[in-house]
This record gives structure tokens, sequence and C-alpha cells, in this order.
């Protein structure tokens, strides 16, 4: 898909075709199950002055809060009793949390849950950092990059670079996480042009996972007086992303949730994402992470309902990124018939399938 051909879909008025599309492709890429995610927000205090963001630096009236990693030890252990075997630790860019803190915690974790799938979404940090977390067994990153304008970046996110952070994204791949980017619809500001560029950075860069989801306003920003987008665009620019992301994760976000509280997890669900995050965080705490306005939780209950709506079958399985799976089996491929070939015997042909098939189940299981 061209740049020229998702601006006339993102144009359009007509949305069906598009969605029904999304849809399909999900089907294909990435089945009917929804997995989910639990989601803990174990600080709201970051360091960085992003103007949409209700936790930038500069909102004076936010009550702050952080987590202890006892804290949040123990919230993962009631998130893993009910059955999901993801946990995404969220926050602000804090650096009360140091490199031991956060090596510490993701190995205790580990430890006691060593199923689990630690998922990481804290900002950006030294690249020494990202390593040190992978080493220690955090299995995937979220950084979104919230536009792929540089220009419009800079003027969004004051003292920041775009191209660092895309630097930071390729290097979390380099390492061995699985990668989430994502972007905002409806910014202050934004063209139809920067959104087909977002789309076409996701082709490109072929994320693990990847959110889409709607700006919405906090009234303690400085664009707290702009409008919220048509959820028709939203749910077109997820469609469009799924299409040229196939197989990509994409979760149903709590700002689309938001935006349309009765209907938009099932909207989401339709136009292709396969993905809930359950959040998890003490309300005491929760109810301070306002990064937007009128902010809903989605918990249990909510998706339950939400997914027997969208006729969809929740999933409490890790849910690893489908590229590593499809990468596991070529390499298992690659290694059951390389290795067939150098001990094939005579004619022996029925030996030599049998063989081949264990080695591609075996390497499969190595590499995935």
């Amino acid at each position: 898909m061209i740049k020229k051909e998702i601006i006339q879909w993102l144009a359009s008025v007509n949305t069906r075709a598009l969605l029904d599309k999304a849809d399909k492709t999900r089907k294909k890429y990435c089945g009917n199950k929804i997995f989910i995610r639990g989601l803990i927000e174990f600080s709201n205090v970051c360091v960085r002055n992003c103007k949409f963001c209700g936790l930038r630096r500069d909102n004076k009236r936010i009550k702050r809060y952080r987590l202890q990693p006892e804290e949040i030890l123990k919230i993962s252990g009631r998130l893993v009793r009910k059955g999901i075997k993801t946990i995404v630790l969220q926050s602000g860019d804090d650096f009360y949390y140091t490199r031991r803190i956060f090596c510490e915690l993701i190995k205790s974790i580990k430890d006691r849950f060593p199923d689990i799938a630690i998922t990481l979404s804290l900002g950006e940090r030294p690249l020494s950092e990202y390593k040190a977390f992978r080493e220690y067994g955090a299995d995937r990153y979220l950084l979104k990059h919230e536009t792929i304008n540089e220009k419009f970046y800079s003027s969004l996110c004051p003292g920041q670079s775009l191209k660092k952070r895309i630097k930071i994204l390729e290097y979390l791949k380099k390492i061995g996480f699985q990668v989430g980017v994502g972007n905002i619809v409806g910014l202050p500001g934004q063209t139809l042009d920067d959104l087909a560029e977002d789309i076409i950075f996701f082709k490109d860069f072929k994320p693990d996972m990847l959110s889409v989801g709607p700006f919405l306003p906090q009234r303690q920003t400085p664009f707290f007086k702009n409008s919220v987008p048509d959820i028709k665009l939203v749910l077109k620019c997820i469609a469009l992303s799924r299409i040229v992301s196939r197989e990509s994760h994409m979760p149903v976000t709590t700002s689309l949730a938001s935006l349309s509280i009765d209907k938009g997890i099932v909207l989401g669900l339709k136009a292709g994402c396969n993905v809930i995050m359950v959040n998890f965080t003490p309300y005491k705490q929760r109810k301070h992470y306002r990064i937007y306005d009128n902010k809903i939780k989605v918990d249990i209950k909510i998706v339950g309902d939400m997914l027997k709506k969208a006729k969809r079958k929740i999933c409490l399985e890790r849910g690893d990124s489908f590229k590593f799976a499809v990468l596991g089996i070529l390499a298992g491929v690659y290694i059951g018939f390389g290795a067939s070939l150098f001990t094939l015997e005579g004619s022996d042909t029925v030996k030599y399938v049998g063989a081949g098939i264990v080695k591609i189940l075996v390497g499969a299981v190595v590499f995935c």
C-alpha cells in the first residue's frame, strides 16, 4: 500500500470496506484470540515535558506517586493468580528507579513467576540499561514514537529528538527485545500526510507490537482546549496499520475505550486489534495516572462483556510476537532439513522425511 492510497483511505467517508479488510487481515495472521495483558502504572513522575501529556513535568497540580518494588511484586502476584501471563510495567520517564532497582525487580518477578512475560514501558533510558534489563529477563519494550514527523515531534516534545528515539527502537530490536511502537491520532496540528507517514513507518519498521490511539486532552496541558478526533479517523488509522503490519500485536488502547465508553473496545477489535490491557494499578494511584482526562478503567468484567459483543475469544497465553514464531519455524526448517541432508542413508525416504520433521520441530522450539 503506497502513501497516496493511504491518504485516500484516510480522507474517505466510506470505512466499511477498509474495516472489513483489516478484520480479515487480523484473522488471517493473528487468529481470533484476544490476548490479555496486565498493566501496572507504577509511577506518574516524568522528567519530560510533552505538550499532550498530563504527566508532563510542568504539571504542578497532579499528585505524584511511586510504587515501591515490593508493592509492584505483590500486584504482579495478584495479576498472575488471575491467569494473566504478561505483566506490563509502565511509568513516566522516572529516573528514581535506577538500573539496579529495575534489574532486581525483573529478577524477582521472573524467579517467582518464570513463565510470565515482562513488558517494560519506561520511556528513554541509557542504552546500557536496556541491555541490562534484557539480560535480567525482560521480554518486551514499548516506546511510542508519537509521530514520525521530526519537526512536529520536536514541537510536541520540547528538548527531545525523534532521531534519538528511533535509534533506541532499533537498538531494542538488536538486543532481542520484542519491540512496540505507536502514534497518537488527532494531535493539534497533525495532517493526514503525517498519519500516512506513521503508517508507512509501521510497515517499514515491522514492530512486534504497535499502538494507535486517539488524542484526548488533559486540563493541565497546553492542548487542554483542543477537541478529540473523529472516531472514524482513529478506526481508519487502526485498520490501515493492521493491513500494512499484518501480524503485529495491536492493543485496543485505553484512550480509544475512553473516547467511546460504550463501544470503543468492540470497534477497535473489529478494526484489527487483537490485544487488551487490563489495568491492575491500585485505585489510590490509578486515579492520578492522568495522561488525559476521563480515562476509564479497563477491568476483567468489561473485557468479558466486550469480547462477547465482538464474538472473540479471550486468551490468557503469553502471546509472544508472531514474528518470533515465524522466524523460529523458518529456522527450524533450515536446521531440520539441512541436518537431514547429511544423515540421509541410501534411498530410505521414509527415514529421511521422519528425521527431517523431528529436526524441524526441535529447531523451531530452539528458536521460538
